[in-house]
């Protein structure tokens, strides 16, 4: 846990005690209990770590204590966990006890998992969204749906990510994962770099292989982007795939959580573990929902032949370098069979102000009712405002809360702003922009660049975002999938490609992701280089 920095190291040291001379150059070695392995942690899949606990070579516990010990010796330099399970090896002991005995839960069976800090988990860690308004609260008294599902399928919470305070959503000079209780998380990649918000800390924690997988949330961007950026695989599934309750909300419309990986078949796996419906989640109870037990039968090396794929050529003519990284991506597509069509969303940059009036409303609607049912010790988006110009030392050190006071005049969801706005957001982004498009050429799916190079961190400005590339805004206003998969690579610094598609359509992203992903390799490790020169 966290509320200063001293903490931060008494915690992260403490909580890897128990890995102490388990792991050397990445390698789990020989340790007390006397298990040997040459296990490799570094790019560890989920497949490969449930064969090796399968055959024996590794437990879970042994492979919780060597991302324990590979936490406490880089995160310093990442700043991406806030939080560490301190009943992570007592589960994991427990994990394997059950696989001795013959019971397995599920295909995430003692693979560590770490979830962003706005996700609520009903033991002995807190849930936050990186605020220090809610260090004081409850602990929730349920799982959030997500964690259920995570457990259920035999995965082990390692602990929880920083991010982008209030998911990104209390500023818009904030700077992309920081927050008040967690700080600044870096980019791996250079650590002067931002790691892209919200779900920094995750995107940061899983390339360093700090864990195996991880969850994060997105309304807009917020999966993809940090993954990108990060250099992993990162799905934002259609909304109502997977359920929201028990998660901290920015807006009903576009919320949802998603895998973040290093690999597509862990996000298919992942995807498999925390889809489900939920009477909670009204989105989730949708009678035109498709969901599959099991993504991963969807995973074929020839997925790309004879796909129909959009090229969204909005996107191209920002950056000479990322169209040149788009450019070889395209030429690998249709080396593997794919026939290429070019596409122009006619309602692009039409409805971004109509999208954030949406948020507003949606945000103070949606986090009041969170608040009341987690029964918070601040159950007012005007009582947090309070907070944070009370504690503005710790809380505003570098920037405001302006969109906390635009959200806070807004009315109800029955105000004909709102009713308007989100009128105007699903017919652009769906009707007239990614159906639109698909249908006109038959088209499987549209390909997009997901990132530019990273930009510099900058607490005194915030963002700034300059020459970036991003094409977030029409799955993620519609409501629909994209998954990015690492590609390219620019002065240091990963380049993903996005593929997105129309509702419910998942196993085609997948598929096409995961041939992609087969024929071009893209991703590479992080070197955690301090700056770039």
């Amino acid at each position: 846990m966290k509320k200063d920095q001293t903490s931060r190291r008494e915690f992260l040291g403490t909580a890897a005690v128990a890995g102490a001379g388990l792991m050397m150059s990445g390698k789990i070695v020989k340790g007390a209990s006397g298990n040997t392995a040459g296990f490799e942690i570094e790019e560890a899949t989920v497949e490969s770590i449930q064969k090796a606990m399968a055959s024996g070579e590794i437990s879970a516990k042994k492979i919780v204590d060597a991302y324990l010990k590979r936490i406490r010796e880089i995160d310093p330099k990442l700043n991406s966990m806030i939080e560490l399970n301190p009943d992570a090896s007592a589960i994991a002991v427990e994990l394997d006890r059950e696989r001795k005995s013959g019971r397995v839960r599920g295909p995430l069976h003692g693979v560590p998992v770490v979830i962003k800090d706005n996700i609520d988990t009903a033991d002995r860690m807190k849930t936050t969204a990186g605020s220090l308004a809610l260090v004081d609260s409850p602990v929730p008294e349920n799982d959030s749906a997500v964690v259920l599902q995570l457990r259920a399928a035999g995965a082990l919470i390692l602990g929880k990510t920083n991010l982008s305070e209030w998911a990104n959503f209390r500023s818009n000079s904030s700077s992309s994962g920081w927050s008040g209780r967690g700080g600044q998380t870096h980019n791996p990649y250079l650590l002067d770099r931002s790691p892209c918000g919200s779900s920094s800390g995750t995107g940061a924690g899983v390339s360093a292989n700090l864990a195996a997988i991880g969850i994060g949330t997105e309304t807009d961007g917020s999966v993809v982007c940090p993954s990108s950026i990060c250099g992993l695989v990162g799905l934002k599934p259609t909304v109502g795939l997977i359920s929201r309750s028990g998660i901290i909300p920015i807006a009903h419309t576009q919320d949802t959580a998603g895998p973040m990986t290093r690999t597509v078949t862990d996000a298919a796996i992942l995807l498999s573990a925390i889809r489900g419906q939920d009477s909670r989640d009204s989105a989730t109870m949708n009678p035109k929902r498709k969901a599959e037990d099991d993504y991963t039968k969807f995973l074929k090396k020839d997925g790309l032949k004879g796909a129909r794929i959009g090229v969204a050529r909005d996107y191209w003519g920002r950056n000479e370098e990322v169209d040149k990284v788009l450019d070889e991506a395209l030429d690998a597509m249709k080396k593997a069979g794919a026939t290429l069509f070019d596409v122009k969303f006619e309602t692009n940059r039409k409805f971004g102000d109509a999208e954030y009036q949406v948020l507003l409303y949606e945000f103070k609607t949606d986090l009041e009712k969170y608040l009341v049912e987690r029964n918070a010790t601040y159950k007012t988006l005007a009582e947090l405002i309070k907070f944070n110009d009370d504690h503005a030392d710790k809380e505003m050190p570098y920037f405001g809360q302006d969109i906390f006071h635009q959200a806070q005049e807004k009315g109800s969801l029955a105000s004909d702003e709102y009713v308007q706005a989100l009128k105007q957001c699903q017919m652009m982004s769906q009707a007239q922009g990614i159906d639109a498009a698909l249908k006109a050429d038959k088209l499987d799916a549209i390909v997009a660049p997901s990132n530019a190079p990273t930009w510099m961190i900058d607490l005194v400005s915030g963002d700034c975002g300059s020459g970036y590339v991003g094409s977030s805004q029409f799955p993620a206003v519609s409501g629909y999938p994209n998954i990015t998969v690492p590609f390219g690579m620019i002065k240091e610094l990963p380049i993903g490609v996005s593929f997105m598609g129309g509702a419910w359509t998942e196993p085609t992203l997948l598929k096409l992701a995961y041939a992609f992903e087969q024929m071009t390799n893209g991703r590479r490790k992080p070197k955690l280089l301090p700056t770039y020169k």
